[in-house]
C-alpha cells in the first residue's frame, strides 16, 4: 500500500511539474548573436516552459512555420513575412526589434568601399574590383537583403568572386575572415564575433541597410497542434517591458546588438 501511495504522489508530482514545450524557427543571427541564450531562460522559468529553437535562415524559418512544425517563428525580412501573414499562416504579428547591416571586408579594403556614399556604390567597387564576397545564398534575410542591395546597385553578382555559402551568418563570417573577404551581415552577429575575426565594418549608415524583427504565431486554424496560446504568451514577453529591457540591456563588448521597437 505505502508503494502505491508513493507512485501516485510521484505521478501527480511529474504531471505538476510537466515542462511545456514552445517550438521556434528563428533566423541564425538572433541565436548567433547570443540574445537567444539571455532571452529564453528568463521565460522558460516564468512559465515552466522548454524553448526548442531551430535555427536557420529565415525562409526556412518561414517555411517551417508555415507548415505547421513550430509554434512561432522570430525573423527579419518584412516582405517576405507580410506574404505569409496575407495568406493566412501567421497571426499576431509584432515588431521586436532592430538594428541594421553592414559590410565587412579585411583591413586593407582591396575594393576601397570605406569611402563611399552609398550601400549601391560599395557593392559597385565589389564588383569592379572581383573582390571575393562571401554570399549567405540560404535564402535568409540577411541573403534576402543582399539581393535586394545588388539590385539597387544594378549589378549581376556572378564569376568567381562571388561566393554562395549557403550557411548562417556565424559561418559566413568565419569564411570571409578565413578568405579575407567581403560579407554583408547583421551588426549584432558582426559584434558577437568581433574578437574573433580580423574582418573591419568597412561600410555602414545607408537607411536601406535598417534591419527590422518580427515575432508571429503559427495559426492554429491551419494547423490545430500549434500551441497558439503559449506562443501568445511569448509574443507578449518579448515585446512587454520586461522582454524589452533585455534586449536593450543585451550587449557585447560595451556595445547595443540590438534596439527594442515594441510599443506598450
Amino acid at each position: 500500500m505505502k508503494g502505491l501511495i508513493l507512485a501516485l504522489l510521484l505521478s501527480s508530482t511529474n504531471v505538476v511539474f510537466a515542462v511545456e514545450h514552445l517550438k521556434l524557427s528563428t533566423t541564425t543571427s538572433t541565436d548567433n548573436s547570443g540574445l537567444l541564450a539571455v532571452l529564453h531562460p528568463v521565460f522558460e522559468e516564468k512559465y515552466n516552459v522548454k524553448i526548442d529553437v531551430i535555427a536557420v535562415g529565415t525562409g526556412k524559418a518561414l517555411k517551417i512555420g508555415a507548415n505547421g512544425d513550430v509554434d512561432v517563428v522570430f525573423v527579419h525580412a518584412p516582405a517576405a513575412e507580410l506574404e505569409y501573414v496575407e495568406k493566412g499562416d501567421f497571426i499576431n504579428r509584432k515588431a521586436v526589434m532592430h538594428n541594421d547591416f553592414v559590410i565587412v571586408g579585411p583591413a586593407t579594403d582591396p575594393a576601397n568601399i570605406s569611402s563611399t556614399q552609398s550601400a549601391s556604390k560599395a557593392l559597385q567597387n565589389i564588383a569592379a574590383a572581383q573582390a571575393d564576397f562571401i554570399s549567405r545564398g540560404d535564402d535568409s534575410g540577411t541573403h534576402k537583403k543582399e539581393k535586394q542591395l545588388w539590385q539597387a546597385a544594378k549589378v549581376l553578382a556572378t564569376g568567381n568572386w562571388y561566393i554562395q555559402a549557403g550557411q548562417g551568418m556565424g559561418a559566413v563570417l568565419k569564411i570571409a575572415d578565413e578568405k579575407q573577404a567581403y560579407a554583408l551581415t547583421d551588426r549584432g552577429t558582426q559584434i558577437a564575433y568581433a574578437d574573433k575575426m580580423s574582418l573591419k565594418v568597412l561600410f555602414e549608415g545607408d537607411d536601406i541597410l535598417f534591419n527590422p524583427y518580427h515575432v508571429m504565431a503559427v495559426n492554429p486554424d491551419k494547423h490545430s497542434h500549434a500551441k497558439y496560446e503559449l506562443a501568445k504568451k511569448y509574443i507578449d514577453f518579448v515585446i512587454s517591458e520586461q522582454g524589452q529591457a533585455i534586449i536593450t540591456n543585451f550587449k557585447k563588448s560595451g556595445q547595443q546588438l540590438f534596439y527594442p521597437d515594441a510599443m506598450e
